[in-house]
């Protein structure tokens, strides 16, 4: 059976799994980025669906899959919003410390240590969030056709990556990895980067539909991330199934 488990990805990101929950460790990058992913994608899925309700679980009546969900850092936010989320990850380590830390926090999150062309959940969900994740697979193409194989009709999907520019080379490798030592050396490679016209086009042959793209910027002065039209680095493509 084809694949889009890149063993040498997950060895990687396996022996970093116990720092995860870690805000000052070798994910503060991730806990950094965090809350303008959380706010991004939270504001659009009540814009798409249009939810009323100001509550505080306003996701209840939302099945998302959070794929590449490592430690669990954006699957327990949305369950706690009241979503019934599944998060899935091909590093059985990652796996056991995500369970680990919501049976501690007290959420019920799906957590399953597997990749999406492996999953039986056909058309089960509304939301698929692939964030940071397919810089790191093998075969893009089959793991798009695998969102798509569980996703809803006119479900709505999240891609987070990084554009194969020389911005991102000079900002997310020697900047990031070498210079500030935010993430660990070798964490990304640059080849495996996707220019946004390349990722919507392997979008577009599995019959999904762009809605937006937006890019997120660091501000390194105020230390936070914000939403920008600049797509020269860390960008997000939202698009639905047909």
């Amino acid at each position: 059976m084809s694949t889009t488990i890149n063993k040498e990805e997950i060895q990687k990101f396996s022996r970093l799994a116990e720092d995860w929950w870690d805000v000052n460790g070798k994910f503060k990058p991730l806990h950094m980025f965090n809350p303008i992913r959380i706010e991004y994608i939270t504001s659009y899925i009540k814009k798409y669906f249009n939810i009323k309700n100001e509550k505080s679980n306003f996701l209840k009546d939302l099945n998302i899959l959070d794929i590449g969900c490592g430690g669990g850092l954006i699957s327990e936010p949305l369950a706690r919003l009241g979503a019934k989320v599944t998060g899935i990850d091909a590093s059985e380590k990652n796996i056991k410390v995500a369970k680990l830390h919501s049976e501690k926090s007290g959420l019920h999150i799906d957590y399953q240590n597997t990749s999406p062309e492996k999953l039986k959940s056909f058309e089960e969900f509304d939301i698929i969030l692939n964030l940071e994740i397919v810089e790191h697979v093998d075969n893009v193409g089959l793991y798009i056709k695998s969102c798509r194989n569980l996703l809803k009709k006119n479900g709505l999907m999240f891609t987070a990556t990084l554009n194969r520019s020389f911005s991102s080379y000079v900002k997310a490798i020697i900047g990031a990895e070498y210079i500030l030592r935010w993430l660990p050396i070798g964490t990304h490679d640059w080849n495996k980067f996707l220019k946004p016209e390349e990722l919507e086009k392997l979008l577009f042959d599995e019959k999904f539909t762009t809605l937006e793209i937006m890019g997120l910027k660091f501000n390194p002065f105020l230390s936070k991330w914000k939403k920008s039209k600049d797509l020269s680095v860390n960008y997000i493509v939202v698009s639905s199934k047909n």
